[in-house]
């Protein structure tokens, strides 16, 4: 990041040849729509590029993830004004051990790890993730005791980290 800092396009390029994928796939995981993907995906990238200070320091991965999950839910949002949808304006509270779960990792290898959850967790997380539901939110449409859902999401982010660290050891 310093090299880009001094505008080093190799270095640039390294970086996009490193991160496009997990961008992409977390853009197109929330949008479902591979040219919005596409558009978010420049859009991660052309920020790092313009601003390259607004990352300071800590886990590039974990950082690069969180902005490209906020860009693609700026998109969710703005499709919802336009349509008038259900689509909250509050977003789950940030976590390390979110941040690290998917962050680390090339989107195909999350999709994969996430599939393999059971379904009592799976779900809540992507309705928290993919859906930018707050946990009050995922109980309400579920009927599912605030209290359970968040032991569900807990639960399941702990059985991904692990499977997702497993991948790395590997």
């Amino acid at each position: 990041m310093e090299r880009v800092r001094q505008r080093d396009g190799a270095a640039f390029e390294l970086l996009y040849d490193d991160y496009h994928r997990l961008v992409y796939g977390i853009a197109l995981r929330i949008l479902g729509d591979v040219p919005a993907a596409e558009d978010v995906t420049q859009a991660v990238f052309l920020k790092l590029w313009s601003s390259p200070q607004s990352f300071a320091k800590g886990n590039f991965a974990a950082w690069i993830a969180r902005v490209t999950r906020n860009r693609a839910l700026d998109v969710v949002r703005s499709r919802s004004v336009r349509l008038q949808s259900d689509v909250p304006d509050t977003m789950p509270a940030d976590d390390a051990l979110e941040d690290h779960a998917f962050a680390m990792l090339d989107a195909e290898f999350v999709r994969s790890a996430l599939a393999r959850l059971p379904e009592d967790q799976r779900k809540p997380i992507e309705l928290g993730f993919f859906g930018a539901l707050t946990h009050e939110e995922i109980a309400r449409r579920t009927g599912i005791p605030l209290g359970t859902i968040k032991t569900r999401i807990r639960t399941g982010l702990r059985k991904l980290r692990a499977q997702l660290d497993g991948v790395v050891t590997a």
